[in-house]
């Protein structure tokens, strides 16, 4: 199952993290939302094998500790998500299609 692209209008906006915004449902440690607006991260999607990281060519991304978390123990955060160029190569590279970018949402 991929990051649902329409989850702006199907999520409840629930807190921020890091400057970005967090999308429920959040039930820690289990469920962790979707990160992020632009460029958005399923958090219990992700598995965090870093492609984002390594390709991403701004550094949007980030890892933080998602401590008993079942997927992993560690997220790729878009930290710095307006650095973001639309490149698309996080989307591209992620192997459980856990990232969205959309650059008509900010």
């Amino acid at each position: 199952m991929a990051i649902d692209p329409q989850f702006h209008e199907n999520r409840e906006k629930l807190d921020t993290h890091e400057g970005h915004d967090v999308w429920g449902p959040v039930d820690e440690p289990e469920k962790l939302g979707i990160h992020g607006t632009h460029v958005a991260v399923d958090f219990d999607l992700c598995i965090a094998d870093g492609a984002c990281l390594e390709d991403c060519p701004v550094d949007v991304f980030e890892w933080v500790d998602t401590p008993d978390h079942p997927e992993s123990e560690k997220k790729a955060d878009p930290a710095n998500e307006a650095q973001c160029i639309d490149c698309m190569l996080c989307v591209d590279v992620c192997p459980v299609d856990a990232i969205d970018v959309d650059a008509g949402r900010a």
